[in-house]
């Protein structure tokens, strides 16, 4: 029997929305104000959310369980793949002393802290954030800073402020053509409109990534490396985005991006060098960096071989990003399985749709196509480049899955609870709370895309669960589709910093573990500060002049 979502079960708007949010506050509560656990925290919300749907929203009881299930299947194939195998490759190259002299090479760019934020965490991340997405960048870069001395907070923290830009555009553009294929938008129109909001803040992001790090004062006496980071980034992100499509733009902006921030840095020196490696030079909340040491020159052929597994990496990550190469895999293995009692077993309704519509339920298990298998063969073929036994590598892999044992549990109980609320429609009440804001929907609306990524952890799933109702309320205000289709996801990059399992990634990245609580707080204000500045930029996109003059219809 067909179930239909219903998204004002106790018949008040403000109460129903007061319950939807019960589960999310109680993780993120537990997380950053109980210090619970992470994966204490996540069942917390979990079983809350089940509790509410069957109770408060009548959902039956076996479709929220295989929902649940759902998203701890997806959570373990692709996102928990992805974390498991990025450790390995960052253990096999800590075991063998190639992890230290990467270190030492980067440091011979610059031994600024600052400027070694702006290329690894702004630029290289943007790169992994082009060809893969979903939590790839923040594992490889805080895995980085944490070794170049960075504190775990700072490496945590920092990462995930600078992994926001480039989200709208991740893997290959798949968030902005996701929300054009399903919701009926023209991609170019979207993939134009998202490129006039974002590179605003791509030249915002890199000053306020240096200053939560160092301070006014520390930002500034690098501001000329900041602007040339910011706008070599920023430009192309708009001429890509606008004239050829949203596939390639991270990956073009980041590595013109990190050429011209090189190139710079050979003719231009800070008058001090900041070697602090903590949050505005002090450490911050138990999180003990490294003494930073004299940077040692080693052999060219030393430095190569250190980043021999790194390239492989990206090379690898980026085939396996093309859509002709995931398409190739899906061919040979991907075995489809239809949730018996819940695909097609659910029914959205008005006014989130125009007319009924069936919810699907199918796990995918495209393990061959799946980034983290890449990241894999990476990090086999770099560990055998590295003379690394068969025997050791499989010792390692082991002694890794026991390492991300809690934070792979974490991430499946948070994607089960993201999941969960998707087809339960705790989501949706509060996406309808945020679309009955008016002439101030402009604003709202962001929000409600840095919402549905804060929930679900992917810009992609923000833009499945919320562009059709930015279409709607769009229309119905008289405002431009494209405008509230592109600030969904615009909005939704800032919202990428607090999800709970992109903060899992960075904790296990930088074996900070059972610590998520302090990097949710030390990110949230900045999650929101920058969620409400793209919220203004698009309500002047929407009312005044000459900003309205960007807008794409």
């Amino acid at each position: 029997m067909v179930w239909q979502q219903v998204y004002d079960p106790l018949g008040s708007m403000f109460l129903s929305t007061l319950v939807a949010s019960i589960p999310v506050v109680v993780m993120l509560v537990g997380l950053g104000f109980l210090h619970l656990k992470a994966h204490i925290a996540a069942g917390a919300g979990l079983l809350a959310a089940i509790l509410i749907a069957v109770v408060a929203y009548g959902m039956p009881a076996d479709m929220a369980a295989k929902a649940t299930l759902l998203g701890g299947l997806t959570g373990l194939v692709p996102i928990g793949w992805i974390v498991l195998n990025i450790i390995f490759l960052h253990q096999l190259t800590e075991q063998n002393g190639s992890f230290k002299i990467l270190q030492d090479s980067i440091a011979g760019i610059t031994a600024d802290r600052r400027l070694q934020l702006l290329l690894i965490a702004f630029a290289f991340g943007a790169f992994f954030e082009g060809a893969a997405g979903f939590g790839t960048p923040v594992a490889v870069t805080a895995a980085i800073l944490i070794g170049l001395g960075f504190s775990p907070l700072a490496a945590s923290g920092l990462s995930l402020i600078a992994n926001t830009a480039p989200v709208a555009f991740g893997a290959l553009g798949t968030p902005i053509i996701t929300l054009a294929k399903v919701h009926g938008y023209d991609v170019m129109a979207v993939s134009a409109m998202v490129g006039r909001q974002l590179p605003l803040f791509s030249l915002i992001v890199p000053f306020w990534l240096v200053w939560a790090f160092a301070g006014r004062r520390g930002m500034m006496q690098v501001w000329p490396a900041i602007l040339v980071t910011g706008i070599s980034f920023a430009i192309p992100q708009f001429l890509v985005s606008n004239y050829i499509g949203p596939e390639l733009v991270d990956v073009i902006a980041a590595m013109s991006s990190m050429i011209c921030l090189v190139l710079f840095l050979r003719v231009w020196k800070p008058k001090q060098m900041w070697t602090s490696v903590s949050l505005n030079g002090h450490e911050a909340d138990g999180g003990e960096g490294h003494v930073a040491e004299p940077v040692k020159q080693h052999p060219r052929a030393e430095v190569i071989r250190a980043w021999t597994p790194w390239i492989i990496l990206t090379v690898f990550v980026f085939i396996w990003g093309l859509p002709e190469v995931k398409s190739f895999f899906n061919g040979i293995f991907a075995p489809k399985f239809e949730i018996s009692g819940l695909h097609q077993m659910i029914e959205k309704v008005a006014p989130v749709v125009a007319k009924p519509t069936k919810e699907g339920a199918v796990y995918v298990f495209g393990l061959l196509s799946a980034t983290g298998t890449g990241i894999l063969l990476a990090a086999l073929l770099g560990g055998l480049v590295a003379k690394y036994s068969v025997g050791q590598l499989l010792s390692a892999y082991g002694r890794t899955i026991w390492l991300v044992r809690y934070s792979l549990l974490t991430i499946v109980l948070m994607l089960g609870l993201g999941t969960l609320t998707r087809y339960s429609g705790l989501d949706t009440t509060l996406g309808l709370a945020f679309a009955g804001t008016g002439m101030f929907y402009p604003f709202f609306g962001t929000l409600m895309g840095w919402l549905g990524v804060a929930l679900t952890g992917s810009d992609t799933a923000s833009n499945v669960l919320f562009g059709g109702m930015q279409k709607v309320a769009a229309e119905q205000l008289g405002l431009s589709p494209n405008l509230m289709g592109a600030a969904n996801s615009s909005g939704g990059v800032m919202g990428k910093m607090i999800d709970a399992q992109s903060i899992v990634v960075a904790s296990t990245a930088t074996r900070w573990f059972n610590h998520e609580g302090d990097i949710l707080r030390y990110v949230f204000f900045h999650s929101i500060a920058l969620a409400c500045l793209v919220g203004l930029f698009v309500t002047l996109q929407a009312y005044a002049w000459p900003f309205s003059l960007m807008v794409v219809n």
